[in-house]
């Protein structure tokens, strides 16, 4: 039987700010289990990318409940919650988030660096083995603005992989890629899912339909399907 690793229940977000009152999810009922390849589908401004920072821990829900392994994580403190996001999630995001004055292979070892559970020497070792196994290992001693945009997502998927992750979140990981990068990418993921990490993709990308095993769509904050 398939673990139960995520579960948010009539979860809601609302932002406020001094004059507007924004509500970017309401209601919505989801679950991730053990295996999931889950594709989000929806257009700009319908909650997604609002979806994939509460399941990652980077944002709370304002009203609901999110379970991750039958744990309320309302009951979680900010360590706790930081621990989990560091030794259970990898987090792909479109915009790469690479340290532009860190060389790739010490920005693909810096997860490893926050557990404070290896050396300096392994965190390298195993750094270099993922971007070797990305395909951009020659160009671990580079900086971020010295690699072209594909050549960054690999290194961004390098360093969310880099921990072994049980859930690897993407944010629209191909949208500022060409469909040849996009491919090479979305490849990288299915091998993931295939050697057991499970997979949560928010995009449009109509390629990803060939790599998804579920896939839902939001529409102004509300889920379609199950």
């Amino acid at each position: 039987m398939k673990e139960n690793l995520v579960r948010l229940t009539d979860v809601g977000k609302v932002f406020l700010t001094s004059k507007v009152e924004t509500h970017a999810l309401s209601k919505i009922n989801l679950h991730i289990d053990d295996g999931d390849f889950l594709v989000v589908r929806g257009a700009s401004g319908s909650g997604k990318s609002t979806l994939l920072s509460i399941v990652g821990l980077l944002e709370k829900p304002s009203s609901g409940s999110y379970e991750y392994r039958g744990v309320d994580t309302a009951r979680m403190n900010l360590t706790r919650r930081a621990q989990l996001r560091n030794r259970e999630f990898g987090f792909v995001f479109q915009s790469f988030n690479l340290i532009e004055d860190v060389n790739i292979v010490e920005n693909v070892g810096m997860p490893l660096k926050y557990r404070r559970d290896a050396s300096r020497s392994e965190r390298f070792e195993r750094a270099e083995l993922v971007l070797d196994r990305v395909g951009i290992l020659p160009r671990a001693e580079h900086f971020p603005p010295q690699l072209s945009g594909g050549q960054q997502q690999r290194a961004a998927l390098a360093r969310a992989i880099v921990g072994k992750p049980k859930l690897l979140l993407a944010d629209e990981p191909t949208g500022n890629l060409d469909s040849e990068s996009a491919k090479i990418v979305l490849d990288l993921f299915a091998e993931m899912h295939d050697q057991g990490t499970s997979v949560c993709v928010v995009s449009h990308d109509p390629m990803l339909q060939t790599y998804a095993n579920r896939e839902l769509e939001l529409a102004e904050g509300r889920l379609v399907g199950t």
